[in-house]
């Protein structure tokens, strides 16, 4: 190779160097700026007129009790549910409720025409008489034997036959409130209707008679009513956490019906045994429920409250939104001027989150108008 031909490359080789750098350079400013155009940077700026628009809140630092979750299902509380069966088989009349009616304790559900309970007071009617009769019996025998009128045997006979009256009578009138009469209302013009009643205070959920169908004694029941005031939520703990379960404790429920609230109640029992499957035991937490609204089969997440507390922070829920998978708030750095930055946040429900990473105790957040700081970054960006 002779001496021109090496200094031609040299010189080519030098040449070409820069441009390689310039491309280089100008394919990580494009980037750059892309990535700028995905993340706006700098402050936001408001007015005093856009500043009435926003509420500002700063970062608060609690002490909170540790806890954790387990899924859970609402269920009725089985020591508020009553299944009415008939105590003696007829014809359904009267029928006066259905499903989603509200029933008071003592109110009448329907009637049952039944022959047997018209026979049943039919009996108590005799067995009473039967007894005044023995009575009045027993009262002129001793008497007679006071005056010598009557042997010991007779009177002896009088009160045996005055005790097997009242024995029959006691039995009749246990049958009558078995049924659900009470033996001391006016019996004599009872007609065969047997009245059935609601033995406590709730909503008829389950109905499976209509009028005039006949049913029989068999157990089977022809409504449900539930007290719906509390309720159970059931969840599966796992065996490992079983250690940090204890009855009494307080749990707290959300669900995906009310985001944003939270019911309170506490576990009422741990089941004795562990599932062979999913090596886990049932948690019963008891839950108040106003106005009915867990309902029974819902989903719910139970959170269980330790003992051990920790001091987090806290920002409400609205101060925090979401871009390509990121949560942000808008923070206050001065009079009218607002920050974008990025925050890690606990997911849970509620009206609060809990704040990881990248805001500080005393940090003023945007709570309300941050659309309106999004309006104007895109606007900038524009």
């Amino acid at each position: 190779m002779t001496r021109f031909t090496v200094g031609f490359m040299f010189v080519a080789a030098a040449l070409s160097a820069p441009a390689c750098g310039h491309s280089d350079a100008a394919t990580a400013a494009a980037d750059g700026e892309a990535i700028q155009a995905k993340t706006p940077e700098g402050p936001v700026s408001l007015d005093q007129k856009m500043l009435a628009a926003i509420r500002i809140e700063p970062v608060v630092e609690r002490e909170i009790a540790d806890a954790f979750a387990v899924a859970g299902k609402v269920q009725f509380d089985e020591e508020r549910v009553a299944r009415i069966v008939v105590p003696l088989g007829g014809q359904v009349i009267d029928l006066r409720v259905k499903v989603g009616d509200a029933v008071r304790r003592g109110d009448t559900l329907c009637a049952i025409n039944s022959r047997e309970a018209a026979a049943s007071v039919g009996e108590y009617i005799e067995a009473r008489k039967d007894v005044e009769l023995a009575e009045k019996t027993a009262a002129m025998t001793e008497d007679l034997f006071a005056h010598e009128a009557a042997s010991r045997i007779a009177m002896q006979q009088a009160q045996s036959d005055l005790a097997k009256a009242r024995s029959r009578a006691a039995r009749t009138e246990e049958s009558l409130r078995v049924l659900g009469l009470n033996p001391r209302d006016d019996l004599a013009e009872f007609n065969g209707r047997l009245p059935i009643t609601a033995p406590l205070t709730g909503i008829v959920i389950d109905r499976r008679v209509t009028a005039g169908q006949f049913v029989q004694s068999d157990g089977t029941p022809i409504m449900t009513i539930a007290d719906l005031s509390t309720v159970w939520v059931v969840g599966d703990v796992f065996e490992r956490d079983l250690q940090r379960v204890s009855p009494g404790q307080t749990a707290s429920i959300t669900t995906a019906a009310y985001p944003g609230e939270t019911f309170h109640g506490r576990v009422n029992y741990i089941s004795d045994s562990i599932d062979a499957a999913t090596r886990t035991a049932k948690v019963r937490v008891s839950v108040a429920n106003p106005g009915g609204r867990l309902k029974p089969e819902m989903f719910a997440s139970v959170s269980l409250d330790l003992e051990a507390h920790n001091r987090v922070m806290l920002v409400p829920a609205d101060a925090v939104f979401t871009e390509d998978g990121r949560a942000f708030v808008y923070a206050e750095i001065g009079r009218g001027r607002f920050v974008r930055r990025a925050v890690d946040v606990a997911q849970s429900e509620g009206p609060l989150r809990r704040v990881l990473a990248g805001l500080r105790p005393g940090d003023r957040v945007v709570v309300d108008g941050a659309l309106l700081l999004r309006q104007h970054e895109q606007r900038r960006a524009g």
